[in-house]
C-alpha cells in the first residue's frame, strides 16, 4: 500500500514537473526571439551603416507595413479577445462602447488640432510600450527593484520612451519627414514648431539619457541582483537599437517582434486565470465549448469581425482625411496613414484595455 502511495506521489509530482517545465520553455522561447531580434537587428545594420551603406528608403518602408499590418495587428486582435472572452455581456459592451469614444474622440482631436494630435500618437506609442514592458517584467519576477510607483513610471517611460525619444534624436530628418506627413493627412502643418526643432531635438535626447542614467543607477542602488540585471540589458538594448536603426525600420520591427513576442511570454506565465471559463457571455463564451469544431469555427468568425470592423474603420478615417496620404509618395504616404491610424486603435487599447480594467485587462499579471 505505502508503496503504491509512493507510485501515485511521484507521479503526480513528476505530471507537475512537466507542466512547469513546458511552461518555461513556453515563455522562454518568445522571451529569446524577442531579445535576438533586436540585438541582430541592431548588429545586421549597424554593420550596414558602418560600410557606408544607406539601408533604402523604400525597403525600411515596406518592412514597416509588413511588421505593423501583417504581423503586429492580429496580436492586437488577440489581446482584446483574451481579455473578453471569459468576461459578462454588460463588460463586453461597455468595453466596445467606450473603445468606440475614445477612437472617435482621438480622430476628432486630429481634425481640430493635427499638432496635438501628433503628440497623443507619440505618448500612445510611450504609454503602449513602457507600460506593457513594466508588465512584462513583472510577469517575468524581474520587477524586484522597482520599488516604489515613481520608479515604476521611470522604468515604463525609459522602456517606452527608446522608439520616440532616441528615434528623433538619432534620425532627426525621418522623424521630421514622417510628423510632417502624418499631420498633413489633417491638414495640418508642422511649420508652427518647425523653428524649435533641432532644440526640441537635444532637449528629449539629453532627457532620455537622464532618465535612463537615472533608471538604472536607482535600480541598483534599491535591490540590483538578478531582476535590475535583467531590466538594464533589455533597456540599453533598447536604446541602442534605436539609435543605430532608421527609426521607420526600427519601429516596424520592433512591435511585432519585441513587445508581440514579449506579452506573449507574460500571457504564458500566466498560472490561474481570475476569471472561470463558465463565467464568459455572450458569442464568445463559445470559445470556451466542448466541441471542437465550434470553438474553431467561433474563432474564425471572431477573426473574421474584427479583421472587417478595422478594415471598415481604416477605410473611414482614409476617406474623411482630406489628403490621407499626406502628400507624400505612395509607400512614405502609406507608412504614415498607419503611423495615425495604428494609434487611434492604440489609444483605448491602453486605456481601456488596461487602465480601466484593473481586475483583469489586456496585461494581466497574476
Amino acid at each position: 500500500m505505502a508503496r503504491r502511495v509512493l507510485t501515485d506521489v511521484s507521479a503526480i509530482d513528476i505530471l507537475r514537473l512537466g507542466r512547469v517545465a513546458t511552461r518555461t520553455t513556453d515563455v522562454s522561447l518568445p522571451l529569446t526571439v524577442s531579445r535576438l531580434s533586436l540585438l541582430l537587428g541592431l548588429l545586421l545594420v549597424g554593420g550596414v551603416r558602418a560600410a557606408g551603406v544607406t539601408v533604402p528608403a523604400r525597403l525600411q518602408w515596406a518592412t514597416y507595413l509588413l511588421g505593423m499590418v501583417a504581423m503586429n495587428l492580429p496580436h492586437g486582435g488577440y489581446e482584446h479577445l483574451d481579455n473578453l472572452r471569459r468576461r459578462t455581456a454588460r463588460f463586453q459592451t461597455r468595453y466596445v462602447v467606450v473603445y468606440l469614444c475614445l477612437a472617435s474622440g482621438f480622430v476628432a482631436l486630429l481634425f481640430v488640432a493635427p499638432l496635438l494630435g501628433l503628440m497623443l500618437a507619440c505618448s500612445v506609442v510611450v504609454a503602449k510600450g513602457g507600460h506593457g514592458g513594466v508588465k512584462v517584467l513583472d510577469s517575468l519576477g524581474a520587477s524586484d527593484h522597482l520599488r516604489t510607483r515613481p520608479q515604476r513610471a521611470l522604468a515604463a517611460f525609459v522602456r517606452g520612451g527608446a522608439p520616440m525619444a532616441v528615434g528623433l534624436w538619432a534620425f532627426p530628418v525621418d522623424f521630421h519627414t514622417f510628423s510632417s506627413l502624418m499631420v498633413g493627412i489633417f491638414g495640418g502643418s508642422l511649420t508652427p514648431v518647425a523653428g524649435h526643432f533641432a532644440a526640441t531635438r537635444w532637449l528629449v535626447g539629453s532627457g532620455y539619457a537622464l532618465a535612463l542614467v537615472t533608471h538604472l543607477s536607482l535600480g541598483a542602488f534599491r535591490g540590483g541582483g538578478r531582476s535590475w540585471l535583467v531590466d538594464a540589458s533589455e533597456s540599453v538594448l533598447l536604446a541602442a537599437y534605436f539609435a543605430v536603426v532608421p527609426v521607420v525600420l526600427a519601429v516596424g520591427l520592433y512591435f511585432p517582434f519585441w513587445y508581440s513576442a514579449r506579452q506573449v511570454a507574460r500571457a504564458r506565465s500566466v498560472t490561474d486565470e481570475p476569471f472561470a471559463a463558465h463565467q464568459g457571455e455572450g458569442p464568445l463564451s463559445l470559445l470556451d465549448a466542448d466541441d471542437p469544431r465550434t470553438i474553431a469555427l467561433t474563432a474564425w468568425g471572431v477573426l473574421m469581425g474584427g479583421a472587417l470592423a478595422t478594415g471598415m474603420l481604416a477605410a473611414g478615417l482614409f476617406w474623411l482625411a482630406p489628403t490621407p496620404l499626406g502628400g507624400g509618395p505612395l509607400l512614405a504616404g502609406a507608412v504614415a496613414f498607419w503611423s495615425i491610424f495604428v494609434s487611434v486603435i492604440a489609444l483605448p487599447h491602453v486605456v481601456v484595455g488596461s487602465w480601466l480594467d484593473p481586475e483583469r485587462g489586456i496585461w494581466y499579471v497574476q
